[in-house]
């Protein structure tokens, strides 16, 4: 019996065979990387999350022009950019996209289930239905998480430590790129009780409402402030700060870029060691592994930083045990 196929369809078949096939498998040729960053093009964090995972898939043999090439689009915190640059990913059919928080992995996950993909630092992979389990992630997804939810309790305690004054502290968060608030809110919720005060869920959807909420807050006596891991708010950092400072608002950040640029003091796990990380996670599913066997990982890195020209502008007085504990202290 003759079997007849056909042009289109055969296209489209040995289009999907060789989607399917392990990289290994196929012959040799440069292989495309897809990045999908959670920062603007002008952000250097941005750069340095890339350049610290390129960096590391070269010392395992993949290098940038000679067997493997990279495609970078760089987001804002706005839903339909994120959205937009992942259909163009996507449609460039690369081996392999990384994505660099929970809405640019979200966006690729709507576009594709077959292309692995590789998070890095993103928060509640879970429960924002990214991965089955942690163990067996199942589906083409797999990465690295950021910040637990426990560290919300830290947080609180740096805070009262050196701000002991503190009665009312806020939630610093934009609903648009934090999707998993709760996952944080709930807990901290549960741990203002330890330490006396109370608790402010402090939803921001743009810079206006950014500038008022802070604003507020200052205009309270012993308020102090708690910042997300959220985009928007990374993306917006040097506001941030700016304005917890001018309105004289003792605040605790996630990460070092935010004292970097005049956060009081940060405290959560090294970004760039997570991406370094990831590098591993690349050349394995490059070389024919699946996503869905690769556990996802735990942060395992944390650093805390500490900026002593904030803490004298806001007339803290620094505790020594709590800057004993800084791996920078910014003077």
């Amino acid at each position: 019996m003759a079997i007849h196929i056909r042009r289109r369809e055969f296209i489209v078949t040995v289009a999907s065979a060789a989607a399917a096939r392990p990289f290994a498998a196929r012959a040799r040729q440069t292989v495309k990387i897809a990045v999908l960053s959670g920062l603007p093009e002008n952000d250097p964090e941005g750069h340095a999350r890339i350049k610290a995972f390129q960096e590391a898939l070269e010392k395992l043999g993949w290098i940038d022009g000679r067997n493997v090439s990279f495609e970078v689009r760089w987001a804002t915190p706005e839903v339909e950019t994120i959205r937009r640059l992942a259909e163009e990913l996507a449609a460039l059919q690369p081996d392999l996209i990384v994505t660099q928080n929970t809405p640019s992995t979200t966006a690729m996950l709507q576009r594709t289930r077959v292309i692995p993909i590789i998070f890095v630092n993103i928060v509640d992979p879970i429960g924002s239905g990214l991965v089955a389990n942690f163990l067996r992630p199942g589906g083409n997804v797999t990465g690295f998480v950021s910040l637990e939810s426990t560290i919300v309790g830290k947080w609180l305690e740096w805070l009262k430590g050196i701000a002991p004054r503190v009665a009312r502290v806020a939630v610093l968060f934009n609903p648009a790129t934090a999707s998993f608030a709760e996952y944080y809110l709930t807990p901290f919720k549960a741990a203002v009780r330890s330490f006396a005060v109370e608790a402010i869920a402090a939803p921001v959807r743009d810079l206006d409402a950014l500038e008022t909420t802070i604003a507020d807050l200052g205009s309270k006596p012993n308020s102090g402030l708690i910042i997300m891991p959220d985009s928007f708010l990374i993306t917006h950092r040097a506001v941030v700060t700016s304005l917890a400072a001018r309105h004289r608002v003792p605040a605790v950040y996630p990460y070092r870029h935010f004292t970097e640029v005049g956060g009081l003091l940060s405290y959560g796990n090294d970004q760039l060691d997570n991406y370094q990380r990831a590098a591993s996670y690349a050349d394995r599913i490059l070389k024919g592994e699946k996503p869905s066997e690769l556990p996802v990982q735990a942060p395992v890195k944390f650093e805390m930083t500490i900026n002593l020209n904030t803490a004298k502008m806001l007339n803290l007085e620094m505790p020594p045990d709590i800057v004993a504990l800084a791996d920078e202290v910014i003077e």
